[in-house]
C-alpha cells in the first residue's frame, strides 16, 4: 500500500524505487553464537565460566522474591512508609542496560554516543516528558564526566549508575517504585539517599545470603533452567578441554544448583572451582590470596602454592591464578552474563577470548523474525532513504510531502520501541543507533549468544566471523550495497535492526 502510494506522487520517480528495500523472508536463528571478533574454537584449550546467568538461569520468581525482600528490608531496617508493601515487582517494565541518574531520580536508555533516546525517561513509573527532558540535560546528550565509571557504577562525581546486570532488574523496578509512592503521596526527598537505601537492601538480599536460601530451599522454582549446561559440559569434557569455574556466589549456592542441574559428579568436570571471587575486585586486586574451602566451609590457614582438581578455593585473584595455572593468552575463552564484570578487564589487560550470554537475545530475535517486525523495519528503511534523497526540493509543495514521511517516520521509530518493549524498547538498540550496552558488548565480547546451549551446534574446530559491515564511506564499494541503489539497502542490515 505505502509503495503505491508513493508511485501516485509526483515526487517519486522509478529510479527512486530503489530506495525501498526488499522485504527479507529471511529469519535469524536464535540459537546461532555471534560474533564481534574473529576466533577459531580450534585455539582454544581452556573454557571457563561464571554461575549465575551463565551455568544457571533463573525463573521470574527470583526477581519477584529479590524485589519483595529488598522493598521489606527498606520498610522494616530503613523506616521507609508501610504503603509500599502496596508494589511488587513489574516483570516486563524495565530491560537492562539502562542508566539511572541518581541526583534527578530518572532512569532512561542511553545510545552508543552518550544520547538519551527521548520517550524512555521515567521518573518512578511514569514517563518524563521530552519537552521536560531537553530542558534538565540542555538537550539529549549527556556528558562523558557525568557517565558512570567503568563498571558501571556512580563513584567519583559520575552522577549515573548503569544497569547491567540481570539481577539488578528488580533493584530498578524498585527505585521506580519507591520514587512513585512519594511523588504520588507529595513526599518531599533526597533522591541520593534514596538511591543508596535501595542500593543497600538489594546488597543485603545478597551479602546476608537470604537469596541463597530460598533458592536452595525451593530450587525447582528459582531455577528455570540449565537448559543443556550438561550437555556443553560433558560435551567438552570429553574433548579433553580444561574447565574452570570462577563466581562470586558462595559454594553451598553453587553446589546445590549445579547437583541439579548437572548432577552429584558436577565437580569431576572442572579442573579448578573458585567461589566468592569478588570479581571484579579479582581480575585487579594482586594482595587477595586464595583459600581452600572445604564442602562444610570451613577455611583453610595453609598457602595454596596449586590449584588442584576436586578442591574448592575463595577469593584469590587473577595474578595468581595465571602463575599457578600457566593458563595465559587466547587460548583461554571464558563465558559470563556481565560485560564488565566478567568480561571487559580479560579481554583489556590478559588477553583472554571471552563470551557473553545475553539471555534476553532469544527473544529479541523471535520478535525480529514476525512478519509485523520485518515489515516495519522495512518500510521505516526505505522512507529514511525517501526522505534523504527528496529533500533536496524546496518549493513548498514537496516539503509539505517531505515532513509528512518526517511524521510517519517518528510515528515508526516509536512502533519499533514498542514491538520490543514498550517502555524502553530494544536491549540493543535507541531508534537506528547501537545502545551504550551494544556498544559496550561490541567492544569487550569476542562472542555472544543467548545460552551455552548454542555451542552445541558448532564443532570445536568451527571459526566465527564477524559480518563485515561497510563503513558509512565505504558503500558505494560494496557490490552488494551497489546492486541495490547508492544507499544499500540489503535484506541482511534486517538483523541488525
Amino acid at each position: 500500500m505505502h509503495v503505491i502510494l508513493l508511485l501516485l506522487h509526483p515526487l517519486v520517480f522509478p529510479s527512486h524505487l530503489a530506495l525501498i528495500p526488499v522485504i527479507s523472508k529471511n529469519s535469524v536463528n536464535p540459537d546461532t553464537i555471534f560474533a564481534n571478533n574473529e576466533m577459531s574454537l580450534g585455539d582454544i584449550e581452556i573454557y571457563g565460566f561464571d554461575y549465575d546467568y551463565t551455568l544457571a538461569f533463573y525463573s521470574r520468581h527470583l526477581h519477584t522474591l529479590i524485589f519483595n525482600i529488598a522493598r521489606d528490608i527498606l520498610i522494616q531496617e530503613h523506616r521507609y512508609p508501610e504503603g509500599l508493601r502496596e508494589y511488587e515487582y513489574i516483570p516486563n517494565f524495565v530491560v537492562r542496560g539502562l542508566h539511572y541518574d541518581v541526583q534527578r531520580a530518572l532512569l532512561m536508555k542511553i545510545d552508543a554516543f552518550h544520547y538519551i533516546q527521548l520517550g524512555t525517561v521515567y521518573r518512578g513509573l511514569h514517563p518524563v516528558p521530552d519537552k521536560e527532558v531537553i530542558a534538565m540535560y540542555d538537550g539529549c546528550h549527556v556528558p562523558l564526566e557525568n557517565m558512570s565509571d567503568f563498571y558501571g557504577k556512580s563513584s567519583h562525581g559520575h552522577t549515573m549508575k548503569q544497569y547491567m546486570d540481570i539481577f539488578s532488574l528488580p533493584e530498578m523496578n524498585l527505585l521506580c517504585s519507591v520514587n512513585d509512592y512519594f511523588m504520588k503521596h507529595n513526599i518531599d526527598y533526597e533522591p541520593v539517599h534514596l538511591y543508596k537505601d535501595v542500593k543497600e537492601a538489594i546488597g543485603d538480599v545478597h551479602v546476608k545470603g537470604i537469596m541463597y536460601r530460598a533458592v536452595e530451599a525451593d530450587i525447582e522454582n528459582y531455577i528455570s533452567y540449565g537448559e543443556q549446561t550438561h550437555a556443553v559440559l560433558k560435551k567438552l569434557y570429553e574433548d579433553g578441554k580444561k574447565m574452570f569455574l570462577i563466581t562470586n556466589s558462595p559454594f553451598d549456592f553453587v553446589d546445590r544448583g549445579m547437583n541439579y542441574i548437572v548432577g552429584k559428579d558436577w565437580r569431576d568436570l572442572f579442573d579448578i572451582v573458585i567461589v566468592q571471587a569478588d570479581k571484579p575486585g579479582f581480575f585487579n586486586d594482586r594482595r587477595k590470596p586464595f583459600r581452600r574451602v572445604t564442602d562444610k566451609g570451613v577455611l583453610h590457614w595453609d598457602r595454596i602454592h596449586k590449584l588442584e582438581k576436586g578442591k574448592i578455593y575463595k577469593q584469590g585473584n587473577l595474578y595468581e591464578f595465571l602463575r599457578l595455572t600457566g593458563w595465559r593468552g587466547s587460548k583461554v575463552l571464558y563465558f559470563g552474563d556481565h560485560i564488565y564484570s566478567d568480561l571487559a578487564d580479560l579481554t583489556l589487560k590478559h588477553g583472554w577470548r571471552t563470551g557473553a550470554i545475553i539471555p534476553e537475545l532469544r527473544k529479541e530475535i523471535k520478535i525480529m523474525n514476525t512478519e509485523e517486525c520485518v515489515h516495519l523495519m522495512t518500510w521505516l528503511q526505505g522512507l529514511t532513504g525517501l526522505i534523504e534523497h527528496m529533500q533536496v526540493h524546496r518549493d513548498p509543495a514537496s516539503q509539505a510531502v517531505v515532513q509528512e514521511w518526517i511524521k510517519e517516520r517518528e510515528a515508526m521509530r516509536s512502533q519499533t520501541k514498542d514491538i520490543f518493549n514498550g517502555q524502553f524498547g530494544s536491549l540493543f538498540r535507541t531508534y537506528h543507533n547501537p545502545t551504550y550496552f551494544s556498544r559496550r558488548l561490541s567492544r569487550f565480547a569476542d562472542i555472544y549468544m543467548a545460552s551455552l546451549s548454542c555451542l552445541l551446534n558448532y564443532d570445536f574446530h568451527h571459526t566465527f566471523f564477524p559480518r563485515r559491515t561497510p563503513l558509512q564511506h565505504e558503500s558505494p564499494f560494496w557490490p552488494e550495497q551497489t546492486s541495490r541503489g547508492r544507499d544499500g539497502f540489503h535484506c541482511d542490515t534486517l538483523s541488525k535492526t
